[in-house]
């Protein structure tokens, strides 16, 4: 550090006064070679380094047969055709990609991923829309309701543009920077942006990867479209392609050649000089597709392919990148999933995938989206692979409290009465809140709720000529309701049972009164015996939603879809003596399910979650090397929970709107006591679970 008398007493000058030092002084100050560095408002070289055991929530091994569900039918008949690869199970993650890629980096998962090879390519399209949201129409009774996004996405939304391009920088940064740690050194990653980010993303990637890493600036050119009168039409999108070391990256030239122009083939076939390769040859191995890709057209709203997303690319253009950066059998992982694009396409070329998002409707999306892209393969006699669905669940709960300036448990259950909204009381065992004439309870925070809990806040409210209670938990033990609400019901007791959404979570939320505590939904189901065998009939399914149920907003003559009590009810304001009047469009209680599937012999697997062995290191520290991410440091442990095995489902699609609401027969191998789990996922992407008790 060499600096003059003056700039001496400049620096301490404006140290005393408090004002910053300006740019010349970081370089003069520290050791810094950058030639050139991307900066803004805030930026660190701290990435998240949590590790969280990630909770299997479902299990999906082998797809229902499309056939006949008639009773007489087995649920799965053998054949000989596609059958489920062993080994690697495919994962669809929900959850902050942030905490999900350094969980996935730091902890032991780490270590089946390296045993399969490492992820060999990421593609990622982040949200580089500013205008963007996490809305998504549903159809529903010939109407359309938005289903508005919710806290948790809008705080995502905030996060990532709350402060313009410095918060999507320092967004991106942090999760591309787990990326590159996360990729095996001969993978490669493909960024998806356009005009609004895409020049700080070369930035950010040339930082991160090195810019002698860079392979292409791929400009994907929209044949329609983006006419316009004040400026040029905006045609194209671009993807940068990174390697993360050039000399052994993958790249397969021969798997992604595309049609010659038929008169370069005539050419060839009157063998002019210029070509000193037959046309057969040419024909074989195709044309380089160069990096302006106008061949590849959007997703359609009429196409097949389309899921409703906003944002969703083609096929196509997804089978191009992975063909070239990828071989059968390597891991293809997308953090940034939607619909679930990058997960169906590797699947169906034979790749391994690690796919996850911050929406539960997106993985709702993909899981069913998956599904038909098995049940298709077995079809066709193409082998595919199980995938399960995992989730950070009650580990984030308890990163949270670890770590938000080591707040207590005491403190975290003020924060969930301050979002209920209600009354801090002391004085009783179970109670430790009041709202509007009810007693709160709030269930543990790092389990199920379960019965006994129940049992003994029924047995304090009896005693203490308590009528009316709210339990607020954020899981509840399978099987516990509605049947716990009848028993206090008969003594005397009016219980609502009600989840504490994960909003909860941000400060702000809570502050401006956004977090909304739902009902827990009802499901109803009947089984059929026959012998060794039963089939389970779904009877009943309720829920307790509302969303925009204003009508302060709506002016003469307009319509508006709205959610109250459970209902979807369309509101109409006449245009002459301005009555509102409103027609229920959920006429039926099926109306409100999208998918529903059972498990026929719950129990029968446990969760078991790969930890480190006391003494390595404890779970939530992070920042591990590769090389301390070893088998023998690392055991399962039992989390006292099952994974949901989705042996039988059904769900809507584009063409099938009905759901077929009994199951065929499903055969017991021998007699006993069976559990028999039923999950119902709502339109919202809300899933509810019910367990019964069968004797076979």
């Amino acid at each position: 550090m060499k600096l003059t008398e003056n700039e001496l007493r400049e620096v301490i000058k404006l140290l005393e006064s408090g004002k910053p030092l300006s740019d010349e002084y970081r370089f003069k100050l520290f050791d810094d070679s950058r030639e050139v560095e991307l900066m803004w408002n805030g930026k660190t070289n701290e990435v998240e380094s949590a590790v969280l055991p990630f909770q299997a929530i479902e299990h999906v091994d082998e797809p229902r047969a499309e056939r006949d569900t008639s009773a007489q039918a087995s649920l799965f008949e053998y054949d000989d055709r596609g059958r489920q690869i062993g080994g690697w199970t495919n994962k669809l993650i929900w959850g902050d990609n942030k905490y999900i890629l350094s969980s996935l980096k730091n902890g032991p998962l780490r270590q089946e991923i390296e045993d399969n090879g490492g992820i060999k390519l990421i593609y990622i399209d982040p949200p580089f829309d500013v205008g963007a949201d996490f809305s998504m129409d549903i159809e529903i009774g010939g109407e359309t309701l938005t289903k508005n996004p919710n806290v948790l996405e809008e705080i995502a939304y905030r996060d990532t543009w709350g402060k313009g391009a410095d918060s999507f920088i320092a967004m991106i940064y942090e999760r591309l920077s787990l990326m590159h740690d996360l990729l095996a050194e001969d993978g490669s990653i493909y960024v998806h942006c356009d005009w609004r980010v895409t020049a700080y993303m070369k930035a950010i990637l040339d930082e991160i990867f090195g810019p002698d890493s860079f392979q292409n600036e791929i400009i994907w050119h929209f044949i329609k479209g983006a006419s316009g009168n004040e400026r040029f039409g905006r045609k194209h999108q671009t993807i940068w392609y990174y390697a993360k070391q050039d000399e052994s990256k993958k790249f397969n030239r021969k798997e992604i050649g595309v049609e010659y122009n038929p008169e370069t083939i005539a050419r060839a076939q009157r063998g002019e000089a210029r070509y000193n390769v037959s046309a057969e040859a040419l024909q074989e191995r195709g044309k380089n597709p160069g990096d302006v890709w106008s061949d590849l057209h959007p997703v359609q709203g009429n196409s097949i392919e389309n899921t409703g997303y906003d944002t969703q690319k083609p096929e196509k253009l997804l089978e191009r990148i992975i063909k070239a950066s990828s071989n059968e059998g390597d891991i293809v992982a997308d953090f940034f999933m939607g619909s679930g694009t990058t997960l169906d396409v590797a699947e169906k070329l034979g790749r391994k995938w690690i796919g996850s998002d911050l929406g539960k409707f997106s993985i709702h999306t993909a899981r069913k989206r998956m599904i038909k892209v098995q049940r298709q393969m077995k079809t066709d006699g193409k082998d595919y692979r199980a995938f399960e669905i995992l989730n950070l669940g009650k580990y984030q709960r308890q990163h949270y409290i670890g770590t938000n300036q080591k707040l207590k448990e005491q403190k975290f259950i003020d924060l969930i009465l301050a979002a209920y909204k209600a009354e801090k009381i002391q004085g009783f065992e179970t109670f430790i809140g009041q709202k509007a004439g009810r007693m709160v309870a709030v269930g543990p925070i790092n389990m199920q709720l379960g019965r006994d809990y129940v049992e003994t806040m029924v047995k304090e409210a009896i005693e203490k000529s308590i009528s009316r209670v709210d339990i607020l938990a954020f899981e509840y033990e399978m099987g516990l309701t509605p049947h716990v609400q009848e028993e206090a019901k008969q003594k005397g007791v009016d219980l609502a049972l009600k989840i504490i959404p994960p909003e909860v979570f941000d400060k702000r939320a809570v502050e401006k009164g956004q977090v909304k505590f739902y009902d827990v939904a009802y499901i109803e189901v009947k089984p059929h015996h026959d012998k060794h065998s039963i089939a389970i009939e779904l009877i009943d399914f309720s829920v307790f939603y509302n969303q925009d149920t204003d009508e302060a907003d709506l002016k003469s003559g307009q319509t508006k879809i709205v959610i109250r009590d459970g209902q979807v009810v369309k509101l109409t304001k006449d245009k002459n003596s301005d009555i509102v009047s409103s027609e229920v469009l959920t006429k039926e209680w099926t109306d409100w399910i999208d998918y529903w599937s059972v498990d026929f012999n719950y129990e029968s697997r446990k969760e078991l979650i790969p930890v480190f062995k006391a003494g390595v290191r404890q779970t939530l520290e992070g920042d591990t090397s590769v090389e301390d991410i070893k088998k023998e440091n690392i055991e399962e442990k039992w989390t006292g929970n099952y994974i949901f095995e989705n042996e039988w489902q059904d769900f809507r699609t584009k063409k099938k709107r009905q759901l077929d609401l009994k199951t065929p027969l499903h055969e017991f191998s021998q007699s006993g006591r069976y559990k028999i789990a039923v999950k119902v996922v709502d339109i919202f992407g809300n899933d509810t679970t019910k367990v019964i008790e069968v004797n076979i």
